[in-house]
């Protein structure tokens, strides 16, 4: 009954089909001006439905210059395993991923194994990226303009636990809501390890990836925009063809060498399905959220307009709909694992 409450009062915590109930009549609207249901695959013409749903992690990583993204590489889940160029630990993760889902820390070859025994897709191995921090950055760029902007900024907390030196990690997860919702998925990860005692003052991240629905404290940053910030963001999203409009997370060693374009890596890019994830800052109403969706979904209809009077076609709707059938049957298959 607490966890319900908690989730009932923390807007952040419902349904993703619920949160976006006002966005469905500006999506129509602007459905309506297109005369196409699926004008969002406009906005970045490189990228598969522009990066809506279906498109590759390791094609659009094959569109960023190499030295701005950890080494990486695409396992395809009939083939033989063969990691000799990667070093324990590493991520896994969905080439066509969704909201985190399936994306985990493999510390051993048997993990590993397992790991590729149980998928029935296609997905990347990924070394660990050595910086501290995460951060998500939101850019857009109209095609009619030489630059682009940052529209929005969001700083992540990783789940951390501190050890008092008597409580369990299963009851330091429990002190606190926000990772207490993520114990059944932790017992299946941590298994016997999840009654490790941590020493006083000791701590542990439970998951080294910033995912919200992995447990991740999403954090407005935005008051850090700034103009070095945006220039250098901008100088390494133009390098990257057919970019136009969508949020990368990086991971970064100081905000000073970020802004200096210095000692950081891109996690992901992200396309026309990003969510300007600083909405989920726990001191933003939901009004502040809609506000700020409905701001980026502007952004992404003028900018497919943009390119849509260039040539870029819009997928017709017997296309959008194959396409979204397609990314319902992923769904089922990678909420599985």
């Amino acid at each position: 009954m607490r966890l319900f409450l908690h989730k009932l009062t923390n807007w952040e915590y419902w349904p993703f089909q619920v949160v976006y109930i006002p966005i469905y009549f500006l999506w129509a609207y602007y459905a309506v001006k297109s005369r196409s249901l699926f004008f969002f695959n406009a906005v970045n013409p490189t990228i598969k439905n522009g990066g809506f749903f279906n498109e590759s992690k390791k094609e659009i990583y094959d569109l960023i210059p190499q030295e701005f993204y950890p080494k990486t590489r695409l396992v395809r889940h009939k083939e033989t395993l063969e990691i000799s160029e990667f070093e324990f630990p590493f991520i896994v993760k969905p080439d066509i991923g969704l909201r985190g889902s399936a994306v985990k820390k493999i510390n051993t070859l048997e993990e590993l194994q397992t790991y590729h025994n149980q998928v029935n897709f296609d997905y990347l191995i990924q070394d660990l990226i050595p910086y501290p921090n995460e951060v998500g950055i939101f850019y857009v760029r109209f095609p009619n303009e030489q630059k682009g902007r940052v529209t929005g900024i969001v700083a992540k907390e990783f789940m951390i636990v501190t050890g008092d030196g008597k409580s369990t990690l299963e009851e330091l997860i429990k002190q606190d809501p926000r990772y207490e919702f993520q114990l059944e998925v932790l017992q299946n990860e941590l298994k016997e390890k999840i009654h490790t005692v941590l020493p006083n003052g000791e701590q542990l991240n439970l998951v080294p990836y910033g995912n919200h629905c992995r447990g991740t404290k999403f954090i407005d940053a935005s008051d850090k925009i700034s103009a070095k910030l945006t220039e250098t963001i901008d100088a390494m999203c133009q390098q990257i063809d057919g970019f136009y409009y969508g949020r990368m997370d990086l991971m970064y060693n100081t905000w000073e060498e970020l802004e200096n374009g210095k000692n950081f890596s891109i996690v992901e890019l992200n396309g026309s399905a990003s969510e300007p994830t600083h909405i989920y800052d726990p001191n933003h109403s939901i009004f502040f959220a809609w506000k700020e969706i409905a701001r980026h979904i502007t952004y992404m209809f003028q900018i497919s307009q943009q390119n849509h009077a260039k040539g870029v076609p819009y997928l017709n709707h017997k296309e959008g709909m194959q396409e979204y059938r397609k990314h319902q049957e992923h769904y089922n298959l990678i909420t599985q694992i």
